[in-house]
């Protein structure tokens, strides 16, 4: 029972993965396309898509708390806890909530340094054209 419980965990977190990289693909693209605008910010979404799922199983999947069903409680008069409807209802509840929410804070860091990038990339441009500007007005 405990090892249908890790497969079925572990593919509910690779569903609810992605799903998650097809909602960000055409964003994650423009921005990376935008601040990067070379051919590798193409690599740089596929490391990124392969980073959500990393992060999603491994936020979904939570070895440690799933040991509980195999593992005896060291103290006295204590049984394994058993897999009851109940228990997987939360450990599915338990699992989408865990990748969500690691796929949240993945991308929360991610869009705030690609914000950083834009602002500067943008600032960059905004001076380098200004200066373009001035270098054809006095010619």
């Amino acid at each position: 029972m405990f090892i249908t419980l890790l497969i079925v965990t572990f593919a509910i977190a690779f569903v609810v993965s992605s799903l998650v990289v097809l909602m960000f693909k055409k964003p994650v693209d423009s921005i990376l396309g935008r601040i990067i605008s070379d051919k590798i910010s193409s690599a740089w979404s596929k490391y990124l898509k392969f980073a959500i799922y990393v992060t999603g199983i491994s936020s979904g999947v939570r070895i440690r708390s799933l040991e509980k069903y195999i593992t005896k409680p060291m103290y006295e008069h204590a049984e394994i806890v058993r897999l009851t409807t109940e228990r997987w209802v939360l450990e599915i509840y338990r699992t989408i909530i865990g990748s969500l929410q690691g796929i949240a804070w993945m991308l929360l860091v991610f869009f705030i340094f690609a914000l950083i990038a834009y602002v500067i990339t943008r600032a960059f441009e905004l001076k380098h054209g200004a200066k373009n500007e001035s270098t054809a007005t006095s010619e």
